[in-house]
């Protein structure tokens, strides 16, 4: 019966109430994206990024703004980091780092990087097996794992 009743008030609730007590209770988290991009080589691009601790070099990627699809997020991302478009942009997985969600996709990219923000030291092609000191394992099982199933 107090579940009967619970369920009714909750449906008559504003959605603006409702909303603001779903984030009173729950923890509030971020959310970023991040993309293997390889091209016909069998490389994958790799960014020098200066916020990025150890070596600098991973997977390019950032995070999602409030309101944005995580696909035009991480198309914006490269966009603005690099400039260049992506083709055969794929869902790849969704993991969670306790208070973080990240989104992995895969595409082909779309021309040459040209170097668009003061954040981006550099960029280059790599096959998976000469990666650079550095990158983190995981960046390199994930790009692994896309050019196994890519090419």
């Amino acid at each position: 019966m107090l579940r009967t009743l619970i369920g009714k008030a909750w449906r008559i609730t504003p959605t603006v109430i409702r909303a603001r007590m779903i984030r009173l209770v729950h923890d509030r988290f971020t959310a970023s994206a991040v993309v293997v991009i390889f091209n016909e080589l069998g490389e994958v691009l790799l960014l020098d990024h200066l916020l990025r601790p150890a070596s600098g070099w991973g997977l390019p990627g950032g995070f999602i703004n409030r309101g944005e699809s995580p696909e035009k997020a991480i198309r914006r991302e490269i966009h603005e980091e690099i400039t260049i478009d992506l083709d055969e942009l794929k869902l790849r997985r969704v993991r969670t780092f306790r208070r973080h969600l990240e989104i992995v996709f895969s595409a082909r990219a779309l021309g040459e990087p040209v170097i668009a923000s003061r954040e981006i030291l550099g960029f280059e092609w790599f096959k998976p097996a000469e990666m650079p000191q550095g990158v983190s394992l995981d960046h390199r099982r994930l790009a692994q794992e896309v050019l196994a199933d890519e090419i």
